[in-house]
């Protein structure tokens, strides 16, 4: 039995460090630390995760303390910001752990560039000075897979990810397919020398994000990836403020998850009531402090940055 913590103690004292940096980032900017529950009532519906959850008590270990924090700022709580831990089902390996440390934070008044902007600066207080970079998700896929992911259609995407991947196509939809792609050929280049912002994803992947068109007039979602060497960071939005679009993309994803054979959870009907009484426009931002902490020390996984990783939890 191997009790032992997997991270060495320089590596503990590197992560207090990184918790006093961040907490005096955003207390020079006036942003409140805020805790919410990592208990919910509801998770999040998007099908590509999942939740554990607490049958007994009829709870799930919340996934994202976005829905919690929305509440807070429909509340008044001006800007806000959140380090805390999260929970995903079936999510392990080098830059994974089913329990990890997220710092998320909301900007009321932002736009999105401003934002960007932030995490930028936050980046470059830990990680040190590089370019910013920001393209656009279709222009990477134009420019790696000489594709045009909005001419192109579901059955070339599909056969596209089947010839360079061995996935059968059959298992695929455009979504999956986009996200093979991105993740394998795209992903890894992403962020050598600079901090790389992707925006304009395909207004299929919103999530919680506002819709816009671009130059070229398509119809792209208003959020942005950051990646640093390969490695995804963080993922921001300009955020969805329409509770009835709320509603209906969560119905949406329950839709899918069904179609997928996956376990279609209720929907936070505290969120929606929430967003009713008037979410303020606001720009916000997810970052995992985990895969930071691994990038500022050289870590090749998250073994060495965690005390205790789920194998030894």
């Amino acid at each position: 039995m191997n009790w032992q913590p997997s991270a060495a103690l320089s590596a503990l004292q590197a992560r207090a460090e990184l918790l006093r940096s961040l907490r005096d980032f955003f207390s020079r900017r006036s942003v409140l630390e805020v805790e919410t529950p990592l208990l919910a009532s509801a998770p999040v519906t998007d099908p590509a995760i999942d939740a554990y959850s607490l049958a007994q008590a009829q709870l799930y270990l919340q996934t994202s303390p976005e829905y919690a924090m929305k509440r807070l700022l429909a509340s008044g709580s001006g800007p806000i910001f959140q380090i805390c831990k999260a929970f995903r089902r079936g999510e392990q390996g080098s830059r994974h752990n089913p329990e990890f440390s997220m710092l998320e934070w909301y900007r009321p008044g932002f736009s999105l560039e401003q934002l960007i902007e932030e995490v930028a600066e936050l980046l470059t207080l830990v990680l040190g000075e590089r370019p910013l970079r920001r393209i656009s998700y279709g222009q990477l896929f134009a420019e790696v897979l000489a594709v045009d992911i909005y001419r192109a259609s579901e059955t070339d995407l599909c056969a596209l990810a089947q010839q360079k991947h061995g996935v059968s196509a059959e298992l695929l939809d455009r979504d999956s397919a986009l996200d093979l792609l991105f993740s394998h050929d795209i992903e890894p280049s992403l962020g050598a020398q600079d901090y790389c912002f992707v925006d304009n994803f395909p207004a299929s992947q919103a999530a919680l994000a506002k819709l816009a068109r671009d130059s070229s007039g398509n119809a792209v979602a208003r959020r942005f990836e950051v990646f640093v060497n390969g490695i995804e960071l963080a993922n921001g939005y300009d955020e969805l403020t329409d509770a009835g679009e709320q509603a209906r993309r969560f119905n949406r994803d329950c839709e899918r998850r069904r179609e997928h054979g996956r376990e279609v959870p209720p929907q936070d009907e505290k969120l929606l009531a929430a967003m009713v009484a008037g979410l303020p426009e606001c720009s916000g931002v997810a970052l995992g402090l985990d895969r930071l902490l691994m990038l500022k020390l050289g870590a090749s996984s998250l073994a060495e940055v965690l005390a205790f990783p789920i194998d030894r939890a």
